[in-house]
């Protein structure tokens, strides 16, 4: 069994058109420059609903991180143990993922790049130390 893949709708899809070109893509909101993640219809910093998708740097800083021993799903048992981790982008939202690195390497603070792999045919983003 495989990891589970996320799945795409109308909201998220440009999220994960950007992720199969090899791009991180973020909401931003027009009025203010806020960058959003998750995906949101009204900006948080000036309440307006006019947002636009640009690419974000790909840049982050390890916010914090646990390390999974047990086994939650089938699709992870060739992982264990595999880290999941938030990561603070350099736009200023976080986002869940994973951090392509020995699980004892990882330090709160580290400097980390995007990277993409592919879950059953969908582009998803992970990190690697920068």
């Amino acid at each position: 069994m495989t990891r589970p893949a996320p799945t795409s709708d109308e909201r998220s899809a440009p999220f994960f058109e950007g992720a199969a070109r090899g791009a991180l893509v973020l909401q931003r909101c027009t009025n203010c420059g806020e960058h959003h993640f998750p995906i949101t219809e009204i900006c948080t910093n000036c309440l307006q609903t006019d947002m636009e998708w640009v690419d974000a740097s790909g840049d982050a800083t390890l916010f914090t991180f646990g390390v999974m021993h047990y086994l939650y799903h089938p699709g992870f048992a060739k992982e264990l143990p595999y880290n999941v981790s938030v990561v603070e982008l350099a736009e200023g939202p976080r986002m869940n993922a994973s951090v392509d690195a020995p699980n004892e390497s990882l330090e709160v603070g580290m400097t980390l790049k995007v990277a993409f792999d592919t879950v059953e045919g969908v582009a998803v983003p992970i990190f690697r130390p920068a």
